[in-house]
């Protein structure tokens, strides 16, 4: 394999608080749970707490049974009230942040589910078993990701991985699925390393 390593899966955790509503933000973004904290969390906790409309009080990482790895995401907020006005907030700034379509807010109180996101998502899959050793000792996955950034241009951006027995997987998301797979199909047909990768739409 690629030698990648992450950290552990979180668990969720929720935070008791006598008054207030609980609304969870399930991204349809396969991000570790480091990243989601950079990416959505961070910036959704500051939005909320200076607005005085809530806090972020946890998360969680859902995975996926293999070749998918990583599933989806979980944001546990916190609000005074689960109003339209508030969830319009948290919406649209998790749409700023990036949300991949097929993501939606759970209320807790009534199980009402309110769809959103903005951008699409591509994974591509790296045969992590079935290439020469020479393709392994001398292709850098880093390499991977760094042209992955470059060739996506403003058309989309690396955003996390996984590593299983058998694949690593390279998740970028961006406007438009199409368009980041055609910036990027000519790099994975040339580089070793790429050979036979599988390439999905995961958003």
């Amino acid at each position: 394999m690629f030698g990648i390593k992450f950290g552990g899966t979180k668990k969720q955790e929720e935070a008791q608080a006598p008054d207030g509503d609980f609304v969870i933000a399930r991204l349809n973004a396969k991000v570790q749970p480091i990243d989601r904290g950079e990416y959505f969390e961070d910036p959704l906790m500051e939005t909320l707490e200076s607005a005085g409309l809530g806090d972020v009080t946890g998360g969680g990482t859902q995975m996926a049974e293999e070749p998918y790895g990583i599933e989806f995401c979980d944001l546990v907020i916190l609000v005074k009230a689960a109003n339209e006005e508030t969830l319009a907030v948290i919406i649209k700034r998790l749409n700023d942040l990036g949300a991949p379509k097929g993501s939606k807010l759970i209320l807790e109180t009534t199980g009402k589910e309110i769809p959103f996101g903005v951008t699409e998502g591509i994974g591509v899959f790296l045969n992590g078993a079935d290439l020469s050793d020479n393709v392994y000792a001398e292709c850098d996955i880093n390499h991977v990701i760094e042209e992955f950034d470059r060739l996506l241009g403003d058309k989309g951006k690396f955003r996390g991985y996984w590593e299983g027995s058998r694949e690593t997987a390279l998740y970028c998301y961006g406007r438009s699925f199409e368009e980041m797979r055609a910036a990027l199909q000519p790099f994975i047909d040339s580089y070793p390393l790429c050979e036979g990768a599988r390439i999905e739409q995961i958003a």
